[in-house]
């Protein structure tokens, strides 16, 4: 029996769809850091809250050293009423 047809007859969810939806969002845990000169655990920051979305920092937890940035986009846009 080929793995279409079980999910078609068990009804789960469709792996393709399943993937897709679990691996919409990243945050990272580790990045490299060079002034550590090593992988080390990172804490996300809010940098900017802009109108395409909030920009992050990850900063490295020995030194705070900013290892990287991240663009969170939202979903919809976002309208003010005045």
């Amino acid at each position: 029996m080929d793995v279409n047809e079980f999910t078609k007859q068990s009804g789960t969810v469709n792996m393709e769809t399943n993937r897709t939806e679990m691996f919409k969002e990243f945050d990272a845990t580790e990045l490299y850091c060079p002034r550590c000169k090593r992988a080390v655990p990172v804490r996300k920051r809010l940098l900017l809250i802009l109108q395409e979305g909030d920009k992050y920092e990850y900063l490295c937890t020995f030194c705070s050293e900013s290892v990287g940035t991240k663009m969170d986009r939202h979903e919809k846009p976002i309208s003010i009423i005045i």
